[in-house]
């Protein structure tokens, strides 16, 4: 009976101890670090400014390819100017058969392309990221050796002219950039430091296959590591021009960035030689820095429009990792 009583007051003790109020002086750590409000309208107000900073430029790229080429020649580049006009668009939109030609090149590049290189990149990174592969070390240094070293434009030439035949051909757009030891590298370390042995561990136990765990769980785990691969193969495909200027003779296979190219050069080749295009013609009429900025435009919308798709991947990636062992 005694020993009842005494674990009954026991109790009571402890229930007495839980209604206290909280001492003073021992608040809370909080689980997001305040810096004060004023702190933190500073940090927006400094953000939202750089912020501003990087679209100004697009937004006096645009403003400039609406201006008229008699205001640009008499007042210079302005932010508002004194005659708005389209001919740029216009003058762009008269070779409108090849630039859609080369913008549905360019697309079928960028997503074929984006796609194989993706990959390759995740099949090579992910084999030397796991301890059970026997030659990680040496398929590690294979790559790694390539950063530092290339053979060179000639070779990689001769290689795609004569040994794959592949001059004039859409896969001499996509196979240059197909495969990135850097991106190699990011990838092997975020699989390394962002997918817990443990999860792969028990999958083996149950019976499941090397493939089966890669396309089950590591990819799935793997998404921000792979969008921000798939953001770089993708404007790294979308601005290439100059493989199309080493393999592509084909006026059908040309793509954007190699025809804006073209047309910017001539461009230049008229403003250079003014008397002889002057003399033929060819240079009335021409809006040249509003088409220069037209074009920039009209590369650059398309792939800035895909960007929000893979910044839900980049959020996403802050979380990643977060296991206890």
């Amino acid at each position: 009976m005694a020993e009842q009583i005494e674990q009954v007051e026991q109790l009571e003790q402890v229930n007495g101890d839980l209604r206290l109020p909280p001492k003073k002086g021992k608040r809370k750590k909080p689980d997001v670090v305040d810096f004060g409000t004023k702190t933190n309208v500073a940090m927006n107000i400094l953000l939202g400014f750089l912020a501003i900073l990087c679209v100004f430029p697009f937004l006096y790229i645009i403003v400039i390819s609406f201006s008229s080429q008699g205001s640009l020649a008499t007042n210079g580049f302005r932010l508002i100017p004194s005659e708005w006009s389209t001919e740029a668009y216009k003058y762009l939109w008269n070779m409108k058969g090849q630039l859609l030609q080369s913008y549905g090149v360019t697309i079928v590049v960028t997503v074929v392309g984006t796609i194989f290189s993706v990959s390759m990149i995740a099949l090579y990174s992910y084999a030397i990221s796991r301890k059970q592969f026997a030659y990680r070390k040496q398929f590690t240094f294979f790559a790694f050796f390539t950063m530092l070293f290339s053979g060179g434009m000639v070779p990689a030439y001769i290689v795609m002219t004569q040994v794959l035949q592949l001059k004039n051909s859409i896969w001499a757009l996509i196979l240059p950039l197909a495969m990135n030891a850097f991106y190699i590298m990011i990838m092997r370390t975020f699989f390394i430091r962002s997918i817990p042995e443990p999860i792969l561990e028990a999958a083996r136990i149950e019976g499941a296959s090397e493939l089966r765990i890669l396309l089950k769980i590591v990819l799935p785990l793997s998404l921000p590591g792979i969008a921000t691969i798939a953001l770089f193969s993708t404007l790294g495909y979308w601005n290439d021009w100059f493989n199309a200027s080493l393999y592509i003779d084909n006026p059908q296979l040309v793509p954007l960035q190699s025809l804006l190219m073209k047309i910017e050069n001539n461009l230049e080749f008229m403003r250079q030689n003014a008397d002889i295009a002057f003399t033929s013609g060819a240079f009335s009429g021409i809006p040249q820095d509003g088409a220069k900025m037209a074009m920039v435009v009209i590369s650059t919308v398309p792939i800035a429009i895909t960007y929000p798709f893979f910044q839900k991947y980049f959020i996403s990636g802050l979380t990643i990792g977060g296991v206890k062992e």
